[in-house]
């Protein structure tokens, strides 16, 4: 069996790699019909996937029901680790259709309930920030629904830093349900949660479940170098959105040094790319978003996939976004300067990283 990890400081065990099943329907003009769909949810449960995520509005509803059928198909049920998100509105002409407020949370939670087919959900998060509603408002509410049985775990997804931190806060001081989980983008071309987020997640226990390790779809080979002439990534690059602007000069050097990697390794560069987010400090759970089955096996077998240290840090290197203020004043010089020249230690002592788990045979 493959390993499995605790998210965050919680006692909740997923394995390394999550199904997204955002490409479950083709509602958006793009993804898997309900006969590909099934195939990758039963490839993935047979290579010891548990781990599946979803959200209200994805494909307009279809990704949920279509996730809670194949559940219940296969009676995984009690072991399925099933995450989903709320925020966005679905009633445009409701302004309490949408957003973070307790009104909406307690409607999506039982929309979700219902399309799953479940009476409980794993794993609730809130999606997007909504410029609004404060922490407080948001952690009693999830706070509620864990309490009333709806909700075993609660995380954030696509938040400032600080408004994570303070949710935390409140709920280690106040008692509530702690957060146990960050869903963040993260990959070789996106490294940005690397200044707040993962010195956050690693102190307070909360576990990076990272999207779009791929890049959307920039690290997955199927480029290099060469401009896409059609798919999602081209699809997107009209969207004024910086998430999807990925292509830079920057991100094509990151492109070769990775195909460079790869051909050493002889390995395909998306296995290599999901390596190194999956060797990333911080991180509990990668989620793959796939359309097909050779995509998905491809994928998978990223968990045998191995960088040397000498690797890793070209990687590393090549990808490293410029330093910014005030991050600036935390190099070595600068840490020299503060404490003298001697030996400091590069985290503290009280820093927990994910735990591994792997069962017996």
């Amino acid at each position: 069996m493959p390993p499995y990890y605790t998210l965050g400081r919680s006692g909740l065990r997923v394995h390394p790699l999550c199904l997204g099943t955002m490409t479950f329907g083709t509602e958006w003009g793009w993804g898997a019909d309900q006969s590909a769909a099934r195939a990758l949810f039963d490839r993935y449960v047979e290579a010891g996937g548990n781990f599946f995520d979803t959200a209200d509005l994805y494909t307009q509803g279809t990704s949920e029901r279509w996730l809670g059928q194949f559940v219940r198909e296969r009676r995984l049920r009690d072991k399925a680790v099933i995450a989903t998100k709320f925020t966005y509105n679905g009633s445009p002409d409701d302004p309490n259709a949408g957003g973070n407020g307790r009104k909406h949370i307690r409607a999506a939670v039982e929309g979700s309930l219902e399309r799953l087919g479940t009476d409980y959900i794993d794993l609730y998060l809130l999606h997007t920030w909504d410029c609004l509603t404060p922490a407080e408002e948001v952690l009693s509410t999830l706070d509620d629904l864990v309490r009333a049985g709806k909700v075993r775990y609660i995380g954030l997804s696509d938040v400032p830093a600080w408004y994570a931190s303070r949710m935390q806060t409140l709920a280690e001081q106040l008692g509530r349900e702690r957060l146990c989980c960050l869903q963040l983008e993260y990959s070789l071309v996106e490294r940005s949660i690397e200044d707040e987020f993962v010195p956050l997640g690693l102190q307070h226990g909360l576990g990076i479940v990272a999207w779009s390790p791929l890049g959307m779809g920039l690290l997955s080979g199927k480029y290099k170098g060469q401009r896409p002439t059609g798919g999602r990534l081209e699809a997107l690059e009209g969207n004024t959105n910086p998430v999807f602007q990925k292509w830079t000069p920057k991100n094509l050097e990151i492109v070769a040094e990775l195909e460079r990697v790869a051909l050493e390794l002889g390995r395909p560069m998306a296995q290599v790319a999901l390596a190194w987010v999956l060797g990333r400090p911080g991180v509990g759970s990668v989620i793959l978003g796939a359309t097909k089955l050779a995509q998905l096996d491809d994928n998978l077998a990223a968990l045998d996939c191995h960088l040397t240290p000498a690797q890793r840090a070209r990687l590393d290197q090549i990808s490293a976004p410029p330093p910014r203020f005030p991050y600036t004043f935390f190099t070595n010089q600068h840490q020299t300067a503060i404490h003298g020249s001697g030996q400091v230690a590069d985290k503290p002592p009280h820093y927990a990283p994910p735990r591994r788990f792997t069962p017996p045979t």
